[in-house]
């Protein structure tokens, strides 16, 4: 964990930092949160640390259990499912709306975030994978140009890559040839096809998630 600089809000600071460690599973689900152990790694004091837990506990990220401590939460099935079934809701939409609206310029970023995904894949780097996904999928809700569409999926976003990280190198390649159709069908401004592919795309990972969980 890399030492946090003093200025700035520092329980915000931890915060952020915190959930970036979850989300990216470095610190995995079920995992117990030692505030000392925490705050030693962050180059904190625990009280910083605590707030951030408890924030982190109202948000649903961790699980503050009576006398047994913190713990980074397990997700149920349900949880999962929905979250990931109100995703693809919002994906098929942007990338309709993608269709219509995006210009060249933004087709040629959808392309060089493709060609680094592909790069990636090739080179086992899962971590650069889910980044580049989520920059992927950004890009064409940035290019649906629906502000509230957006801020929809901004609330989503980080438990997305929760999910998604765990499943990342089981789809792979794959994943960034469903991208690439994605982009032909934005460039051609097929609404249709755009929407089905966004929608067939994201069910693939949740189908994906929940195949992963099965015994």
């Amino acid at each position: 964990m890399p030492k946090l600089e003093r200025p700035g809000p520092l329980r915000d600071r931890v915060y952020e930092a915190l959930l970036e460690l979850i989300t990216t599973r470095a610190l995995q689900p079920g995992q117990h949160l030692v505030e000392s152990e925490l705050a030693g790694h962050l180059g904190v004091s625990r009280q910083p640390v605590r707030e951030a837990l408890q924030r982190l506990n109202t948000e649903g990220w961790v699980d503050l259990r009576p006398a047994q401590g913190a713990f980074v939460h397990e997700p149920t099935e349900e949880e999962a499912d929905q979250l990931l079934t109100v995703r693809t809701l919002l994906e098929a939409e942007a990338a309709r709306l993608a269709a219509a609206n995006a210009d060249k310029a933004g087709i040629q970023v959808l392309e060089e975030i493709l060609k680094q995904g592909r790069l990636a894949v090739a080179s086992d780097d899962v971590d650069a994978a889910v980044a580049l996904n989520a920059r992927f999928h950004g890009k064409v809700m940035e290019l649906a140009g629906n502000a509230v569409l957006a801020e929809l999926a901004a609330q989503v976003d980080r438990r997305v890559r929760w999910y998604y990280t765990p499943v990342a190198r089981q789809r792979g390649n794959q994943s960034w040839i469903e991208h690439r159709d994605l982009i032909a069908a934005i460039a051609d401004r097929d609404e249709q096809r755009a929407t089905e592919l966004m929608r067939e795309h994201t069910e693939h990972t949740r189908r994906s998630y929940h195949a992963r969980q099965q015994p």
